[in-house]
């Protein structure tokens, strides 16, 4: 697999070659986790509670929904260049490793920052995520996210505002990106986005056919339902979940039980199809929108890419190592993932 581009220049700025120790795919997604040392974000954050307006899930009828995440000002001395709201994928949080890279690099860049958590995500430190909110995270809520998202731009104020994205938090910004033109988002002035789930569906599949991703996700997903389960017993019993072995099947039994409160879903199919991103989907972009992926991404199937519609504002980067949100390299071993956002911020 060749590294390309949907402009004019079909190589990234700085293409990503890892020590070849560790460029396996497997080797980059797991040392994503890896947590550097003397990280500034977290000693410098402020929780923020944000009003995300209507619950649409229908379990929230008395109240509106609540999100929260972490506010980080910039180091600098000589004030703020912008603000950068990032989004995690799913089952992180804004605590993952690589938000907290990421944000410590912006702030020392002089950014300010703000991590938002969807509904069921968040680190547990301050609040419980699963008692925020009665109805449970689907991916299809987008419109909470854009409620969040209007009312965190607002705070940036007449500085320029950028949206970045990692995995499905790379599938929230690029509809939040689409959605600009009808729905513009104030003072927004580039969307960024790693290994976003195009097409979720593709997505669940690969996870499923290996067993070490399935293990990881399908954990998670089950600890959160059964947190959610806990709070709120008279709404949900997940239970029979416990013996269902794959995502699909998960997903096609959580809609079976659960879908008509999240529009017209009656089938996995449905639920997927609902926010998969369609090749010809950018025909109506108007931000500046870069994508940055890998070719060896176990997670987010390369071939989803390689038939996007092009625009202008379209900048499509595919490395050919990386990993699932990885960008990981030796001697010494370091995140190269916030420099390659950046690079992509200097465009």
């Amino acid at each position: 697999m060749t590294t390309m581009s949907l402009n004019l220049e079909h190589r990234p700025v700085q293409p990503f070659q890892p020590h070849r120790l560790i460029r396996h795919a497997d080797v980059q997604t797991m040392l994503s986790r890896y947590p550097p040392r003397d990280l500034a974000a977290g000693r410098r954050e402020h929780l923020v509670v944000i009003d995300a307006g209507e619950d649409k899930t229908g379990w929230g009828w008395d109240r509106p929904v609540r999100l929260h995440g972490y506010y980080t000002p910039s180091l600098s001395l000589f004030g703020s260049r912008g603000l950068v709201l990032v989004l995690h994928g799913w089952e992180g949080c804004s605590h993952s490793v690589y938000n907290l890279v990421t944000t410590d690099t912006l702030i020392r860049a002089g950014y300010d920052v703000f991590r938002l958590n969807a509904r069921d995500h968040g680190p547990g430190i301050h609040l419980d995520p699963y008692a925020l909110n009665r109805g449970f995270f689907m991916g299809t809520l987008l419109d909470e996210i854009a409620v969040a998202t209007a009312h965190v731009a607002a705070m940036a104020g007449d500085k320029p505002f950028y949206l970045v994205g990692a995995s499905m938090g790379g599938n929230v910004a690029l509809r939040l990106a689409l959605r600009h033109a009808s729905q513009p988002i104030h003072n927004l002035s580039r969307v960024i986005t790693f290994n976003p789930a195009l097409n979720p569906r593709r997505c669940a599949e690969a996870l499923d056919a290996r067993p070490p991703y399935l293990r990881y996700f399908r954990r998670r997903w089950l600890r959160s339902l059964r947190s959610k389960q806990r709070l709120f017993p008279e709404l949900y019993d997940f239970t029979p979940l416990e013996k269902i072995p794959s995502i699909l099947a998960m997903t096609e039994w959580v809609i079976a039980r659960y879908g008509e409160h999240f529009g017209d879903l009656h089938s996995a199919d449905d639920y997927f199809n609902a926010y998969t991103i369609s090749r010809d989907a950018f025909h109506s972009l108007t931000v500046p929108t870069t994508i940055i992926t890998a070719a060896n991404d176990r997670v987010v199937p390369v071939d989803d890419f390689l038939n996007l519609g092009s625009h202008p504002l379209l900048n499509l980067q595919i490395h050919e190592n990386g990993g699932h949100v990885g960008y990981i390299d030796l001697f010494p071993l370091r995140h190269n993932l916030p420099r390659l956002l950046m690079a992509a911020l200097r465009d």
